[in-house]
């Protein structure tokens, strides 16, 4: 069993930053694909960003260039940090631990971009 901590969301003017964090209890981090999901309201849930165990990431297009996904395998803790935040990146992010036959979910933080 994994479970995953959500924490860093918050409300912040258009053109700020966030760094979100996500801390894992449960063994085995590592071999984890990790990955940051997001919900805005009547939308459905997308993958934000994910980081392989090997540090491989891929970013949905909208975010590329203003997000990165990190890891720290020593802290059993993955981050994503959101620079140049537009009104549009509001939603609920979730962060999701995955591999063959399992994968879990946190509760999620949410994120507000308004002026």
């Amino acid at each position: 069993q994994v479970q995953l901590v959500e924490s860093g969301g918050g409300s912040v003017q258009p053109g700020g930053s966030l760094r979100l964090s996500c801390a894992a209890s449960g063994s085995m981090f590592s071999t984890y694909v990790m990955n940051w999901y997001r919900q805005a309201p009547g939308k459905e849930r997308e993958l934000v960003a994910g980081i392989t165990n090997r540090g491989n990431t891929n970013y949905v297009d909208s975010v590329k260039g203003r997000f990165t996904i990190s890891r720290d395998n020593a802290k059993n803790t993955v981050y994503l940090q959101m620079n140049s935040l537009k009104p549009e990146d509001t939603a609920v992010y979730y962060c999701n631990a995955q591999r063959v036959l399992t994968n879990y979910w946190g509760k999620g933080t949410l994120v507000t971009v308004s002026s």
